[in-house]
């Protein structure tokens, strides 16, 4: 198990290596100039834009410009957003929390809800229960997130005025201690309404039918057959067999917060990794960019690396030999 985790561990290093060379190539192949940009689109000053084009060495190829990168993450250095001048980690690391604030909280609940659900129509086939939560399902799996975020905001904060519209606390609140920490919640209710109504189904189809093709297996049959009670087979082998598929799928989820819900959060003016990655693209602040990729590649190959474990855990007849 040691070794095995070894090679993962360095396999993983080896793809956080290889997607950070493709993104950093790729976002800066892609068409527009942060130097433009910073130099003002409509005015531009030749002078200017030679001198910012060789300030911050965009006029080297991009494997020089990617081995000096790689160079300064070996020291610590990611480099200073374009836009805020700021360091890299400084400016990510203010928008983390937040968004792992409202996506943790909007996966956790969807998760729960999604499985449980799952499980009890799968044990139900066919009933009513399951027949209308495989309808709803469907509804909320159709429905674009932007719109539904839109539709709450009009209904429970511009109409029932219940909520907030935006943000993430009352700006002219001034709250500390326990009315703050209300107040982020009251904040950080239909942003996490929005997100478990659009990511439930998921999780919902995953543990329903996880379900029904382990209860399908040969083996099940054979143990009815053999006098045990239903409740035993399936809190003992059909329910930790059925849990495999979810944990890949919350895995894969959980290495992907990072980056944000960048819909959810930009109609929520949320204040998270979403909206930084969406203003980092429109205005190609290279190295802010390559910071929340390299984050992102990191999360990936470490949740991959977690979920066999846990694999090994929930099911003991999967082992990692040397």
């Amino acid at each position: 198990m040691k070794r095995y985790l070894l090679k993962r561990i360095l396999t993983g290093l080896l793809m956080v290596v290889i997607s950070v060379a493709i993104n950093f190539t790729l976002i800066r192949l892609a068409p527009g100039n942060p130097v433009r940009i910073m130099a003002g689109i409509d005015t531009p000053n030749p002078e200017q834009i030679a001198q910012l084009t060789a300030k911050y060495g965009l006029d080297k190829s991009i494997p020089e410009q990617f081995l000096i990168y790689l160079r300064g993450i070996l020291h610590g250095d990611f480099g200073y957003s374009y836009v805020t001048h700021k360091d890299v980690l400084t400016a990510i690391g203010e928008k983390v929390w937040p968004t792992l604030l409202v996506s943790l909280t909007g996966m956790a609940i969807a998760v729960v809800l999604g499985t449980l659900i799952g499980v009890r129509c799968a044990r139900k086939e066919g009933g009513l229960l399951d027949r209308f939560m495989c309808a709803i399902s469907y509804v909320c799996d159709s429905t674009p997130s932007f719109w539904l975020g839109l539709m709450l905001v009009l209904v429970f904060a511009s109409q029932l005025k219940w909520l907030p519209t935006s943000g993430m606390v009352n700006m002219r609140g001034g709250f500390t201690g326990l009315a703050h920490v209300w107040d982020v919640i009251v904040h950080l209710t239909l942003p996490v309404i929005t997100l478990v109504i659009v990511d439930y189904p998921y999780y919902f189809r995953i543990a329903r039918s996880s379900v029904l093709q382990v209860m399908s297996e040969d083996y099940i049959t054979t143990l009815r057959a053999t006098g045990m009670s239903e409740k035993r087979i399936f809190n003992k082998y059909v329910l930790r067999n059925a849990l495999i598929p979810t944990v890949t799928v919350v895995g894969g989820s959980l290495a992907f917060l990072i980056s944000g819900a960048v819909f959810i959060e930009t109609v929520f003016a949320w204040p998270g990794m979403g909206t930084l990655l969406f203003s980092s693209i429109s205005k190609r602040d290279y190295p802010l960019l390559s910071g929340i990729y390299l984050i992102i590649a990191l999360s990936v190959a470490v949740m991959m690396i977690v979920v066999d474990v846990v694999y090994s855990l929930i099911d003991p007849r999967i082992k990692y030999t040397d």
